[in-house]
């Protein structure tokens, strides 16, 4: 597997958008759902750049392409692609990121730039464990875990000092 680009540094943005076709379609075929136009495009904007966009970001962006889609359909489509582990859920800030990690069964860990807005999700299975084992000592059982980390990223905290 090639390595992946991180995003906060130059590269080719259409590279990360094939990437995320690929495995989505063959996601799609391995578990027999169909990846519709709408969100097979949907899956793409979100892919365009490593900043998560909102519902209505993905639906004035729809309809700049000519799509006449509704917010349930943004929405529906959205539900497909987390279902399928295409994108993830950015809480803090109620927006969508595509999956690095599409295909594998894992918890979402992002590092989030606070002055760019670009997130970056991390592999890290060790704390995964940990946040686990620290449920099982406490007799609870979680069922999603997603960490959200909030700061500078490389880029950004070089404009500061660069101030």
């Amino acid at each position: 597997m090639p390595e992946r680009a991180l995003p906060y540094r130059p590269h080719n943005h259409q590279a990360c958008v094939a990437q995320a076709l690929s495995d989505a379609h063959a996601i799609c075929r391995d578990e027999n759902a169909r990846l519709t136009p709408i969100r097979e495009r949907v899956l793409e904007l979100i892919w365009q750049s490593h900043k998560p966009l909102g519902a209505y970001d993905i639906l004035a962006k729809l309809s700049s392409d000519g799509h006449n889609a509704a917010p349930p359909t943004v929405y529906r489509a959205l539900d497909f692609l987390l279902q399928h582990g295409l994108v993830h859920r950015i809480a803090s800030l109620n927006a969508f990121v595509g999956c690095a990690h599409a295909g594998e069964h894992h918890r979402g860990t992002f590092l989030i730039c606070r002055q760019c807005g670009t997130v970056l999700e991390l592999a890290m299975p060790e704390l995964n464990q940990a946040i686990e084992s620290a449920a099982r000592a406490e007799a609870f059982l979680p069922d999603d875990v997603t960490l959200e980390v909030a700061g500078l990223c490389p880029r950004c905290q070089g404009e500061q000092t660069n101030d």
